[in-house]
């Protein structure tokens, strides 16, 4: 009996991905100019169809990409749910993972994030912040204005990537 093993390719590959996030960055850029422009009344509905897609053929435990290069935003309430979690005040938590950045947001001291475990799934998962349970945000209500954020993102996630390429071929502009 022969055992067949299949292989979880990410597409586009990781090392691929900044190339050509770079490459469809102008591309991309004047696309969602013209979107804001004129928004679709069913951009959140596509958009969310596409996302859902998307996400029925991606393993985010096969990349990880966006715990490994960047790092949430945590919010007061991320705050007080992960200190619980961890037994901390929430003092100690901020001393101990959290910085604040240039735009006096709460982010994590280093990247990969601490939370990441050698296998790709995260220590705090059930009370992760906002910001990842929500990442890529491609499934956000009023898409149009996260447009910057998505730019972003298309060059650290391959599934945003994918749905900004569906999105560009089921709503040309």
């Amino acid at each position: 009996m022969r055992i067949q093993h299949y292989i979880f390719k990410l597409k586009p590959a990781l090392n691929e991905l900044g190339k050509l996030a770079k490459d469809k960055h102008i591309e991309n850029k004047k696309y969602f100019d013209k979107l804001k422009k004129k928004t679709p009344k069913n951009l959140d509905y596509l958009m969310g169809n596409i996302h859902e897609t998307e996400f029925k053929k991606t393993d985010c435990l096969k990349c990880a990409n966006c715990c490994k290069t960047t790092g949430p935003l945590f919010t007061l309430a991320d705050i007080e749910r992960i200190s619980k979690f961890l037994r901390q005040k929430p003092q100690q938590f901020i001393e101990q993972y959290l910085r604040i950045d240039e735009d006096k947001d709460y982010v994590l001291q280093s990247v990969p994030c601490t939370f990441l475990d050698t296998d790709n799934t995260c220590y705090i998962y059930d009370v992760r912040p906002k910001a990842c349970r929500e990442f890529p945000h491609t499934d956000r209500k009023k898409f149009q204005q996260i447009t910057d954020l998505t730019l972003k993102n298309v060059a650290i996630c391959p599934a945003a990537f994918n749905i900004v390429e569906e999105m560009k071929k089921k709503l040309p502009l």
